[in-house]
């Protein structure tokens, strides 16, 4: 996607302490790309947008806080008017407690949207099923969590983000759950396009440290997963072959 030209670590602004920290940490980050919800620009301030503007940043609006398909598709709508892009990161949230996906509600709100001409980017959960579900029925990409949202625990099941990146033709965006630095390279030495980083980023004590952090973690969790690493193996493997050893 145009998007990854630039960067493929996208960050979300929810969680900055305050405008100035969220500008050096963009900056840091190197990213093209930020999500922000559209019930929250206001209490962001008037500044956000042109902020971004001035960046040279693209705007992902996301339809946080939402737990019906019903209401995902009106903010979804809104945001378009607001913002004047067909982008949207689509969240419909099961409930409070885990901040998961509703698989079922997602599912529709996503045929809906890309019904009505959006380019839906879904926050899914890890289930390789439903992601393909959601690149059947048109979705731009898909953003499967590595654990719930906040949490910094990580991917929590590495096998099924690898089976989402082998079951679907999109790109795979790793959204929720990176903690550090290491979680974001793991992501893209398993095969995602790019990262979603928001709290791990806005949170972190020193949140530009952490902003360049992230951003060479991704460069270098790439370039490894297309380097290829090694197998896996149970037993040790001389590095230098035994020709040319003294024989007695």
């Amino acid at each position: 996607m145009e998007f990854f030209e630039k960067s493929r670590l996208v960050l979300g602004t929810g969680g900055a302490n305050s405008l100035a920290a969220l500008e050096e940490a963009i900056v840091a980050s190197g990213t093209g790309l930020v999500t922000v919800a559209l019930r929250r620009v206001d209490a962001a301030g008037p500044g956000l947008l042109p902020m971004l503007d001035r960046l040279g940043v693209a705007v992902l609006p996301n339809t946080a806080g939402c737990y019906t398909a019903g209401d995902a598709v009106k903010t979804a709508h809104l945001a378009r008017d607001a913002f004047e892009t067909d982008l949207v990161k689509l969240e419909v949230i099961g409930d409070e407690r885990t901040l998961l996906p509703d698989g079922v509600e997602l599912l529709k709100a996503a045929e809906t949207l890309v019904g009505d001409g959006f380019r839906v980017l879904p926050y899914t959960s890890d289930d390789p099923i439903l992601a393909r579900r959601l690149a059947d029925v048109g979705c731009a990409a898909v953003m499967p969590a590595g654990s719930p949202i906040g949490s910094g625990l990580g991917i929590s099941n590495p096998h099924h983000i690898r089976l989402i990146r082998q079951s679907v033709d999109v790109p795979v965006v790793l959204d929720a759950g990176i903690g550090t630095a290491s979680d974001a390279a793991l992501a893209m030495e398993l095969g995602c396009d790019a990262v979603l980083i928001a709290s791990a980023i806005t949170r972190a004590a020193a949140p530009a440290e952490m902003a360049s952090a992230m951003r060479h973690a991704v460069v270098a969790g790439r370039l490894a997963f297309s380097a290829g690493r090694i197998p896996r193996r149970f037993h040790a493997v001389a590095s230098t072959s035994d020709l040319g050893l003294a024989q007695w």
